[in-house]
């Protein structure tokens, strides 16, 4: 607190604001960063991308679980529930040869939400879990520069 005298003789208080202006900014700077680096950390998948083209009349083998960008589950292109997701796949795998689920995913799939789903293959009596890969555009890399660059 800064003191200074009036020309009346009497004492005159001013508060100096500016220390306390500057934590404040340095609190809002770190705060705004700390949020910027929690959000930037949400877990999602990066799906792999496949290097040889497939031909497309190759069927894959076992049954084939599709999560959406807007949380639909596919079972073998039939759309079904969470909770309706395991007694179905039970029975698919019941009734094939190949007890391989293959989990297709949209690449703005949270990681949270994939696990959940090939946790519930695995109950459902999956024996081996593969997830499809999307094809590589012309040119071989997965978008970016050219050589290998992102």
């Amino acid at each position: 607190m800064a003191m200074s005298s009036n020309k009346g003789g009497g004492v005159f208080a001013d508060i100096n604001i500016t220390p306390l202006t500057d934590i404040f900014l340095v609190l809002l700077i770190i705060f705004m960063v700390t949020t910027a680096v929690t959000i930037e950390s949400a877990a999602h998948v990066d799906l792999p991308k496949a290097e040889a083209p497939t031909s497309p009349t190759d069927k894959p083998k076992g049954i084939i679980v599709t999560y959406t960008a807007d949380h639909l589950i596919y079972l073998n292109d039939k759309q079904v529930t969470e909770p309706e997701l395991v007694p179905q796949l039970h029975d698919a795998l019941a009734n094939s040869t190949d007890k391989i689920v293959i989990f297709q995913g949209d690449p703005k799939v949270i990681l949270g939400d994939m696990v959940r789903i090939l946790d519930m293959a695995k109950s459902a009596g999956a024996e081996a879990i593969a997830i499809a890969v999307s094809s590589l555009p012309p040119g071989g890399v997965g978008g970016g520069a050219p050589g290998g660059g992102a």
